[in-house]
């Protein structure tokens, strides 16, 4: 009597370690990256993918949140499947899914409302449909917000005094062209090594968003703001085809959700920045211009738009231009 219930007990805990062992086995692990701090517009993104995602599979997704500040090889990484997916700006994405590049035309978008709309519109929709034949889900865009200009020691009173000074862009062929057709000499650089070219003097000048500034403290390294605003800054959010085509419906619902869910969050904090950045970034003693006549920047970077037009379609860049809230 006492064997078979000694017997009995092992097969009972057997049968319980098993199944718990098959539950944990069940829980689908998935690492995301992004290139910001965790109190940044991509970090409370990703934070807000992670709530919604693991609500909405039932616990069966466990997301797992990195920094990685090197964009290029995040997108990398994902295509490979060495990670599940990864948020971040569309500076490189470019070099993935060249579509993506018209997004990057100076003075393509009049304001926030504008460029949201188009990203959310049908027109953001071809786009993403593209990335799976470059070896990308697109979950959902996400942005940056408006790039502006900063300088070091060098002041800009108009488009003229740019010329001849070396200013980082991202890795972006359209920026480049772009500052080039200002007389820019365009210095592309990974975002991780611009502290360093700021501090040495390696670089003239950077230009980001409000909420990049702030948040990767750039104006330590600058002594002024140009509030420029001369190209909306996409962002974008990315997984492995291969790993969202293994999961079950509920879990690709799930990710659907939270990419929904990140898209608002970040949103919100860029909002949220570019309504308090500026001042705060005065506090911080950088000295912020305001730009009275953007139609001077407009016409100084104008004469790389023949080529945009003639890259991207010139129909496709009236579409983006004309749109309209409905």
């Amino acid at each position: 009597m006492k064997a078979n219930l000694i017997a009995r007990t092992a097969v009972f805990t057997g049968l319980i370690l098993a199944t718990g062992i098959l539950s944990a086995s069940a829980q689908t692990t998935v690492t995301i990256t992004h290139s910001s701090p965790a109190d940044s517009h991509f970090g409370v993104a990703a934070a807000a993918f992670k709530n919604v995602a693991e609500e909405k599979s039932g616990g069966t997704l466990n997301v797992v949140i990195q920094r990685m500040d090197n964009e290029r090889e995040a997108l990398e990484s994902v295509q490979f499947g060495s990670q599940e997916c990864a948020m971040g700006s569309t500076g490189s994405l470019g070099n993935f899914v060249a579509e993506t590049r018209v997004l990057d035309v100076p003075f393509l978008f009049d304001n926030y409302v504008h460029a949201r709309g188009v990203l959310d519109s049908e027109i953001g929709g071809e786009l993403l449909a593209l990335f799976p034949q470059h070896g990308l889900y697109g979950v959902s865009w996400l942005e940056n917000g408006f790039r502006n200009l900063t300088t070091g020691t060098k002041s800009v009173n108009s488009p003229e005094d740019l010329r001849g000074m070396k200013i980082r862009t991202m890795e972006n062929q359209v920026h480049m062209q772009a500052w080039q057709a200002a007389g820019v000499l365009p210095t592309p650089m990974a975002f991780s090594e611009l502290p360093s070219a700021l501090q040495q003097g390696t670089v003239d000048g950077q230009e980001n968003s409000i909420p990049v500034i702030l948040a990767n403290n750039l104006d330590m390294m600058q002594k002024y703001l140009y509030l420029t605003g001369h190209v909306y800054s996409p962002g974008i959010f990315v997984c492995n085809p291969d790993f969202i085509a293994g999961l079950t419906p509920e879990q690709k619902a799930a990710v659907e959700e939270g990419g929904k869910a990140a898209t608002a969050a970040n949103r919100a904090r860029v909002e949220q920045d570019e309504n308090v950045g500026i001042e705060t970034l005065r506090t911080r003693g950088i000295e912020v211009v305001e730009i009275k006549d953007r139609d001077a920047y407009r016409n100084a970077m104008a004469a790389a738009n023949a080529g945009f037009e003639e890259q991207f379609g010139a129909e496709l860049i009236k579409r983006i231009r004309d749109w309209k809230a409905q």
